[in-house]
């Protein structure tokens, strides 16, 4: 029997994993995708997850694979001046594209001894008095002491513990993608230039290798959200935006998004508990959700790890939700 399964091994789980282990827990991490993901989801790291890394001692490696922007305020496409008297050693954003930092995190995982194992599926779960069983897209069963879903905003352990996931629907829709442009450099920053004066929700940077992250409005483009856009459909919107396609081929990743927020009812159920995407999701614009969820984790392992040990006082496991929950709340 594991100390704890994580389903997930996004940012989150994997936190989570190095967390336990630093408690010496038996963590078995299971991630459905067979490959990590090459494309880039998130930017870039938060004030507060910077801090969290420099306690674990992490921050000088994710420093050398980043790039240390200064801090300002930005709220409905307005700039503000930097927020004055910050009550922080790291006042700056880390840009980091996701891919380094999820492999980063794999390592450190890895280094304290996580077991993970791709391309394995989580199905099925039940819960007694001593554990949670986990069923696996191939039959298999697994047992734990307690499990945690780091599963992603269309959570499988959300669902099938039935927790409700209520928020507002999303008013704005866009299509997200990494594609090649034709376009010359200085001509798709000169065109950005001048859409975002008054189109905050398009953007186009390049991420390497001739490879460039494109954002474009796209008001009704699907029913569901869930079916990726094809590339006409990402050029079409691009000419209605900017005037020109820039000769977009070659994608690498293409997704829609809304601005939907959503917050799981309870974080707990029994010994099952929920984090990152899983507990909350938010429009991806500023990278609220790699941020939270590698804070939720920051704050849950070290209470799982005590309750497995023995050393816990009654009711910590409770606080992860009470704690944690008005941070998603307020964001």
């Amino acid at each position: 029997m594991f100390d704890v399964i994580i389903a997930g091994g996004g940012p989150t789980g994997l936190m989570l994993a190095s967390e336990l282990r630093l408690h010496d827990m038996q963590v078995l991490v299971l991630e459905k995708d067979a490959e990590p993901a090459p494309y880039v989801r998130s930017l870039g790291l938060h004030v507060r997850s910077i801090e969290v890394l420099d306690q674990r001692g992490l921050l000088e490696r994710f420093l050398a694979n980043g790039q240390k922007h200064p801090l300002n305020g930005f709220f409905a496409g307005i700039s503000k001046p930097a927020p004055e008297r910050l009550d922080t050693a790291h006042g700056y954003v880390l840009g980091i594209p996701q891919p380094v930092t999820d492999r980063l995190l794999a390592e450190r995982a890895a280094e304290l001894g996580t077991e993970i194992r791709r391309g394995r599926e989580l199905t099925g779960l039940s819960q007694d008095a001593d554990g949670v069983t986990a069923v696996l897209a191939d039959g298999a069963q697994l047992r734990a002491r307690y499990l945690v879903g780091c599963d992603g905003g269309r959570s499988t352990v959300r669902k099938l513990l039935g927790i409700g996931f209520p928020g507002e629907p999303a008013t704005a829709e866009n299509l997200l993608g990494e594609m090649e442009l034709d376009a010359a450099p200085e001509t798709v920053a000169a065109v950005m230039t001048e859409v975002r004066k008054t189109q905050k929700r398009f953007g186009a940077g390049p991420v390497g290798d001739g490879v460039y992250r494109v954002v474009v409005p796209a008001a009704g483009v699907a029913e569901d959200r869930a079916t990726p856009p094809t590339i006409e459909e990402f050029r079409q919107q691009l000419r209605a935006t900017t005037g020109t396609d820039f000769g977009a081929h070659s994608p690498r990743w293409l997704s829609r998004f809304g601005d939907a927020t959503r917050q799981a009812e309870r974080y707990r159920q029994g010994r099952v508990f929920l984090a990152g995407d899983a507990a909350h999701v938010h429009p991806p614009m500023g990278g609220q959700g790699l941020n939270l969820g590698v804070q939720d984790a920051f704050n849950l392992g070290w209470k799982l790890a005590a309750e497995v040990a023995g050393w816990a006082p009654d009711g910590l496991l409770d606080t992860y939700e009470s704690e944690r929950h008005p941070v998603a709340a307020d964001a």
